[in-house]
């Protein structure tokens, strides 16, 4: 195809605008542009902050194909690296833990956790090779409540600016001292992209999802789109009868969802946080990733075991109509559609932000 910079173009009036044209979806050259074009140059979420609590404490993760590492040094400072060996391209460290120094696993070049080189194993005799130059090539590391982000980009602004106001509104339903209680992967076969547009509009709540929808008002769903964010917020129902997943309670009677450009999303129920993380792994395959953080007297409370089970429940129903969407993506039938102004000026938003991100030079 054409790329994707050169044709893409999303109409700002809503009531006249068609959506993305069906190849965006599943063509892997416009993935590859994705991958430069966005989710190289955009503060990505990567983990939280209780992974790396303490000194020594690292993970790795992968953004944009790039191998990351990300470590608490002795100064208890952040510090984010490419998990690539100077020497010939070994890890220097794999999956999470804790360490004082890192060891690369293919010829034992070991590093600081402040990424300074500290031996590299018979090497003597290498004319001209300095150490201090084959220290691990940092990346750029911030936090926000509690969450670590990395952008690859050297050039692009701090986390603070991609945010406008969004920790403004935020702040109304954040919950202080919340632990992480539980984190699943989900492999979902369609794209990222689909995946978005499905998270982005309650339209679908009431076919697909008829248990959520028996305990929020979708009569009062409200969806608000703002320039680097998407907020969705409904009441708790307290009406009917039995146990309930989620129980309205005073000043947190509201499910507020905030999708934050391009790929995360935070949502707010009464007494847990969800945190959602959506990665691509090939044009049609994307990698979701769930944590849910409860208050620390309530992790083994049986309301919360109900919510991660309805959580559950709920992405097994995205996961699947979004498998059956990516196939029809593919008939001939199919070219692209328009937008319900009510329900799906979110989705309308997230393609125009793309669009202008896909056509940055």
């Amino acid at each position: 195809m054409k790329q994707a910079s050169s044709i893409l173009k999303i109409e700002s009036d809503l009531a006249h605008a068609w959506s993305l044209p069906a190849e965006f979806y599943f063509d892997s050259g416009t993935l590859l542009e994705e991958k430069e074009r966005i989710f190289a140059r955009t503060w990505q979420l990567v983990g939280g902050h209780d992974q790396l609590a303490k000194p020594g404490d690292y993970f790795t993760a992968k953004i944009a194909d790039e191998p990351l590492l990300l470590a608490r040094d002795e100064a208890r400072k952040l510090r984010g690296f490419y998990n690539v060996c100077r020497h010939r391209a070994g890890p220097p460290a794999e999956g999470c833990g804790s360490r004082k120094v890192f060891r690369c696993g293919y010829h034992g070049w070991t590093y600081g956790l402040d990424g300074g080189l500290i031996s590299t194993p018979e090497f003597e005799g290498v004319a001209d090779f300095r150490p201090q130059e084959f220290g691990l090539r940092p990346v750029r590391t911030e936090e926000w409540a509690g969450l670590v982000f990395v952008n690859l980009d050297d050039k692009a602004g701090p986390l603070s600016r991609s945010f406008g106001d969004f920790p403004q509104q935020v702040a109304r339903y954040q919950q202080p001292g919340l632990k992480l209680r539980e984190r699943r992967e989900y492999v979902v076969e369609c794209n990222w992209k689909t995946y978005i547009d499905n998270y982005l509009e309650g339209y679908h709540v009431p076919s697909v999802h008829p248990s959520l929808n028996r305990e929020v008002d979708y009569n009062q769903y409200v969806v608000e789109a703002y320039s680097h964010y998407c907020k969705h917020s409904t009441p708790i129902r307290t009406d009917g009868n039995g146990v309930r997943s989620y129980r309205a309670s005073a000043g947190s009677e509201v499910a507020a969802y905030f999708w934050i450009f391009p790929n995360w999303m935070l949502n707010f129920y009464p007494g847990n946080l969800q945190l959602n993380m959506v990665r691509p792994l090939e044009a049609e395959r994307t990698l979701v990733i769930f944590e849910w953080y409860v208050p620390p007297d309530k992790l083994e409370s049986p309301e919360v075991a109900e919510g991660i089970k309805l959580g559950d429940q709920t992405q097994q129903e995205d996961g699947a109509i979004c498998e059956v969407v990516q196939r029809n993506l593919h008939s001939r039938s199919y070219q692209r559609g328009r937008y319900s102004v009510k329900q799906e000026k979110c989705v309308h938003a997230f393609h125009r932000m793309y669009a202008e991100w896909m056509a940055k030079s």
